[in-house]
């Protein structure tokens, strides 16, 4: 066992002491005949490692798998190393036909129109005409999105408006992170309940004023039920950026969202690998009102109760 396991592992957010990475490797040693995500799913259940909906942490339990591995703290069977969950792919090609092209313009104010709705995309051919609309329309273009996420069609009754897409928080803020309050090991615990709004897109064609913030408004009073149905937790808090050198924020604030600083522009994705991109503005938007206590506690589990 190495120096660094000997002293425990930090893995996903939790730390795995050196008494349980023996317990892990006694599980691996005691049940040979398991595919990997079984095995996976048994530590976890040993371990009480959950996510922050009360699944099983299958994902991160998998990566310390292959960490232990590969430092030669234990040795996977064949028959455990057959995963049968489906691989991740790569993302779908996304081809542009006419049911995204531009509509017939819109214009006025919010009160002109019928009741705006933020309506939840769950069905497949839903999901592919939402990547098709942000692939075709929104500036930072489609990717495909992972762990947990929520995306939205903005609508009326005279058609779609735009777009919605919240997704996992960044993993390291430093303006956020002050501004919260919480040490390393409380973010690393507690981040899934910070929620990124990672596109927010009104179609070219819309020209109603205060939608946008209209929007954010709403978003703010709906996605707690929305995301607790989907994903079992409720949120809260939410975050967002936006390029100085193209948006003020302006619909932000006027939808009571708090400009808490800039970020840096840089980052690390994974261990060795970094990003680099413009500084941005970063918004925050409380959904509970003890969000701080909340986020700044250990063992935080199903939100707040306000």
């Amino acid at each position: 066992m190495s120096e660094s396991t000997r002293e425990g592992i930090m893995q996903c957010g939790r730390n795995i002491s050196a008494e349980e990475v023996v317990q892990i490797r006694e599980t691996v040693e005691l049940l040979p005949g398991l595919a990997v995500n079984e095995l996976a799913a048994t530590i976890c259940e040993h371990l009480e490692w959950y996510t922050a909906g009360g699944g099983l942490k299958v994902d991160a339990c998998l990566k310390l798998l292959n960490k232990l591995e590969s430092e030669g703290v234990l040795e996977l069977t064949k028959r455990q190393r057959a995963r049968r969950r489906k691989q991740f792919t790569r993302n779908e090609e996304i081809i542009i036909g006419s049911r995204t092209d531009p509509g017939s313009k819109i214009e006025g104010t919010v009160g002109d129109l019928e009741e705006v709705k933020l309506e939840v995309v769950v069905n497949r051919e839903e999901k592919k005409l939402w990547n098709e609309y942000i692939h075709r329309y929104h500036p930072l273009g489609y990717k495909n999105p992972f762990g947990y996420r929520l995306r939205y069609f903005i609508t009326c009754e005279e058609g779609r408006l735009g777009c919605l897409l919240f997704s996992g928080a960044a993993k390291s803020l430093g303006a956020r992170d002050r501004w919260i309050g919480w040490n390393e090991q409380q973010r690393l615990s507690n981040l899934a309940w910070v929620i990124n709004l990672s596109r927010h897109l009104i179609f070219p064609w819309i020209a109603v004023r205060n939608l946008s913030s209209h929007v954010l408004g709403k978003i703010a009073r709906e996605i707690e039920e929305q995301w607790q149905k989907r994903w079992k937790y409720r949120p809260v808090l939410m975050e967002t950026f936006v390029d100085p050198e193209h948006h003020e924020g302006s619909s932000y604030k006027a939808a009571g969202w708090e400009y808490v600083g800039m970020s840096t522009g840089g980052g690390l994705v994974r261990k060795g690998e970094r990003y680099q991109t413009t500084p941005k503005k970063i918004f925050m938007k409380p959904l509970a009102g003890e969000f701080r206590q909340a986020l700044c506690s250990e063992q935080l589990t199903g939100g707040v109760q306000e």
